[in-house]
């Protein structure tokens, strides 16, 4: 992720707080003041779109901020980088560990073929 991109979501982040604080005050839905017996059913559905509404912008407001997480648990003890970008000795551990998985899990199924053709060899089963 580049650093534009970052800067535009912790952005977007402040905006959907303001939002958020905005649609979740209950002052602000139909009805306030109301006795809930007293309000019709127009007002009770729409009342109930607002607390929905509210809900739906704080997810998206997780959203960005488990992103937000993610990118700077990359790299826990350094200086948080917002680009996301793993360093090249990163990358080489990873490719070096997987390729020694893959090796393992290559001879786990030759050695189980291997072993197979050896007991039909054995018992006669050809």
């Amino acid at each position: 992720m580049r650093q534009d991109q970052f800067e535009k979501l912790q952005d977007l982040h402040e905006k959907l707080t303001d939002v958020f604080l905005t649609e979740a005050d209950p002052d602000q839905w139909p009805g306030h003041g109301i006795d809930l017996k007293a309000m019709d059913k127009q007002t009770r559905g729409d009342r109930y779109w607002c607390k929905k509404n509210a809900v739906a912008t704080i997810a998206v407001m997780q959203r960005i901020t488990s992103l937000v997480d993610h990118i700077h648990s990359h790299n826990p003890d350094a200086e948080p980088d917002p680009t996301g970008v793993e360093p090249e000795e990163d990358l080489d551990a990873e490719v070096e560990a997987a390729e020694k998985e893959a090796k393992a899990l290559l001879n786990k199924v030759q050695g189980g073929a291997a072993k197979a053709a050896f007991d039909k060899r054995v018992h006669g089963k050809s």
